[in-house]
C-alpha cells in the first residue's frame, strides 16, 4: 500500500448488502462505517436490546441508510440455521460477510448448546455454519466477500486437531488462541476452495490488534487480570473505531488481496493503520487447513461446496 489507509478512502458501498455478526465493539464499528458510505447492513446478534441499541447508533450516524437486525446465536446451530433460512427468505443476495462476534477466555470451560466448546465452537464453528448458511446468497452477488476475524493470539497458537474441543486440558487463553488461529485457516482454506472450483468468493482474514472492547471484560471476567489490565490501563488498548480498520480495508478496499491477511501495522501489529499481518506458523501448512475443513464440516453438519 503505498500511503496508510484510513476509512476515508472506503470506496462506496451503494447497492451492497452486508452481514455483520456482533452488535457491539468491532462488530458495531464496523457496521457504522459501511452504513456511512451506502451499504445496506444486517446487524446479527443474540441480544435484541443490544440489537436496538446497535441499529439506533447507526441510524443516527449514517441517516437514510438501511440497516436491519436479525437474531443470531453462533453457540446454537440451530440458530444459525434459522438465520440463514430467513435471510434467504427475505434477501435476493448478499455481497459481504464479515465473521466478527467472538467469545474470550471464560474461567472455566463451558460449551455451546451443541455440547462444543464454547470458544472453538463460536468464534471458529458457528462462523463455518453461518458462511455455508449464507453462500447461496453469495453466490447470487457480482463480486462477494468473506472476512473472517482472527487475533494476535493466533500467534503462539497450535492447531491440535486430535482435541478441538480442549477436553483434555482446558486453557482459556490457549484455547480462545487456538479458536481465532482456525479461523484464520479457515479464510485461506476457503479462498483456496474457491479458486480451485470457481465458486468467485473472495476470502480474506484481518485482526483488530489490541483494541478497546468489552471482549476481555465479558469473557475472562471485569476482575479477571485481563479485566482489570482493560479496566485501569485503557492507554494500552487503541479505540475500537480504529481497531475495525483492517476489517473495514479488508471488506472494501480494492487493493485487498484474495487470500490475505491485514493487522495494525504499529508496536507489532497491536495498533495503527491496515497493512500485510504476519501470518503465524501455526497458520502455513495447507493440510492442517484441509483436514480442518473437513472436521469443521462433519461437526456443523454441512457441506460448504454445496451450498449452491
Amino acid at each position: 500500500m503505498k500511503q496508510r489507509w484510513i476509512p476515508a478512502l472506503m470506496p462506496s458501498q451503494e447497492g451492497r448488502t452486508a452481514v455483520v455478526t456482533g452488535t457491539g465493539g468491532l462488530g458495531l464499528e464496523t457496521a457504522v462505517a459501511l452504513a456511512r458510505t451506502g451499504a445496506e447492513v444486517i446487524v446479527a446478534g443474540r441480544d435484541p436490546a443490544k440489537g436496538e441499541a446497535a441499529l439506533a447508533r447507526i441510524r443516527r450516524e449514517a441517516p437514510g441508510t438501511r440497516v436491519d437486525f436479525e437474531r443470531l446465536d453462533l453457540a446454537s446451530l440451530a440458530s444459525i440455521a434459522a438465520f440463514g433460512a430467513q435471510l434467504r427468505n427475505t434477501r435476493d443476495r448478499i455481497d459481504l460477510l464479515i465473521n466478527n462476534a467472538a467469545v474470550m477466555a471464560p474461567p472455566r470451560r463451558r460449551t455451546t448448546q451443541d455440547g462444543f466448546e464454547l470458544q472453538f465452537g463460536t468464534n471458529h464453528l458457528g462462523h463455518v455454519a453461518l458462511t455455508a448458511q449464507l453462500l447461496p446468497l453469495m453466490h447470487r452477488a457480482p463480486v462477494p466477500r468473506v472476512v473472517s476475524l482472527s487475533s494476535v493470539a493466533a500467534r503462539g497458537a497450535a492447531m491440535d486437531l486430535s482435541d478441538l474441543q480442549s477436553e483434555r486440558d482446558y486453557v482459556p487463553m490457549t484455547a480462545y488462541g487456538r479458536s481465532k488461529l482456525a479461523c484464520l485457516l479457515f479464510a485461506s482454506e476457503l479462498q483456496r476452495r474457491s479458486d480451485e472450483a470457481g465458486w468467485g468468493i473472495t476470502s480474506i482474514a484481518a485482526h483488530p490488534g489490541v483494541s478497546r472492547t468489552e471482549l476481555l471484560p465479558n469473557g475472562a471476567g471485569s476482575r479477571s487480570v485481563p479485566g482489570l489490565v482493560r479496566r485501569f490501563l485503557p492507554f494500552l488498548f487503541q479505540p475500537a473505531a480504529q481497531g475495525a480498520w483492517p476489517t473495514l480495508f479488508a471488506s472494501t478496499a480494492p487493493e485487498a488481496q484474495p487470500g490475505g491477511y491485514y493487522g495494525p501495522d504499529r508496536l507489532g501489529e497491536t495498533r495503527g493503520h491496515p497493512a500485510p499481518a504476519r501470518l503465524p506458523a501455526g497458520a502455513r501448512d495447507g493440510a492442517v487447513a484441509a483436514r480442518l475443513w473437513s472436521l469443521s464440516e462433519e461437526l456443523v453438519g454441512m457441506r460448504l461446496g454445496e451450498a449452491r
